[in-house]
């Protein structure tokens, strides 16, 4: 299931859901900062790890928690750390990288991770990644890794937010969804704010398309992109600076699903007013 129409909330909540609960928009969400996340290396166990952490929060996962996770942690854990002294730049690279003042190995990571560029002007190179997202330098990341590398995405987010939601089903017996984050700029105003790039049990678009507004009026193309605004409001607590903060519990969130894939969020090119 990749859109949700209004008519499928009953068949997805469970009947003895709160008042206010079947539908998009609860009336109270509750967002907890999951302390105590360690600084996470190459091949931790990240499913563990949170379950810990939440253990020493006297946290106790319930059905319909959303937990949201910063995508760094999931990329330092699956080894998407690059030295840049191991990247030779092509040509290409060598050449986007006079034009734009960045550095050709970083310019060339670029390269690797994306299918077209769509944009680039001043140390800012606009690609489409290879997972389909709009993004600038294809997500690569140096802010809190060490000097001299780079961070890469996860090579699948939506498989990853699958691994550890399934994982942290096992130990909780709850029915909740994993939502992996990012911190995205959009194109029509300033700043960054959390965008979903993997989510597992969440459906993350609702197509309102049809359904009637409070004076009877049908919508023609509203589309609640719901996994996003959980997400932002999840990156209030996280942070993009040294919070440590990079898992966030979301509460009250009771639209889940078994579905797996942020695709539905990904706009088609065809679509696409800027490109």
């Amino acid at each position: 299931m990749d859109h949700l129409k209004s008519s499928d909330f009953n068949n997805i909540i469970n009947s003895d859901s709160p008042k206010g609960t079947r539908n998009y928009a609860p009336d109270q969400l509750e967002l907890i900062a999951i302390k105590g996340i360690p600084q996470i290396n190459r091949g931790d166990n990240i499913s563990e790890l949170i379950w810990q952490s939440l253990l020493k929060n006297n946290i106790i996962l319930t059905d319909g928690d959303v937990l949201v996770v910063a995508q760094k942690i999931i990329s330092k854990a699956e080894g998407r750390m690059v030295r840049l002294n191991n990247i030779v730049p092509s040509e290409e690279a060598q050449q986007l990288a006079d034009e734009t003042g960045k550095d050709a190995r970083l310019v060339q990571l670029i390269l690797n991770e994306s299918t077209n560029i769509i944009r680039k002007k001043n140390d800012t190179i606009i690609v489409e990644h290879r997972l389909g997202l709009v993004m600038a330098q294809a997500g690569i990341d140096q802010s809190n890794v060490p000097p001299g590398y780079a961070l890469l995405l996860p090579e699948d987010p939506d498989q990853s937010a699958k691994k550890l939601r399934d994982r942290l089903i096992e130990r909780s017996g709850k029915h909740i969804a994993v939502i992996i984050s990012d911190s995205i700029s959009r194109a029509w105003r300033k700043g960054t704010v959390g965008h979903t790039i993997g989510v597992a049990g969440l459906v993350p678009l609702v197509d309102m398309r049809g359904q009637l507004d409070m004076l009877g009026r049908p919508f023609h193309a509203t589309e609640v992109a719901v996994a996003d605004a959980v997400t932002a409001a999840a990156t209030l607590l996280m942070g993009e600076a040294s919070e440590a903060k990079p898992v966030v519990l979301v509460r009250g969130y009771v639209l889940l699903s078994e579905h797996v894939g942020v695709k539905p969020l990904l706009r088609e090119k065809r679509e696409d007013l800027f490109r």
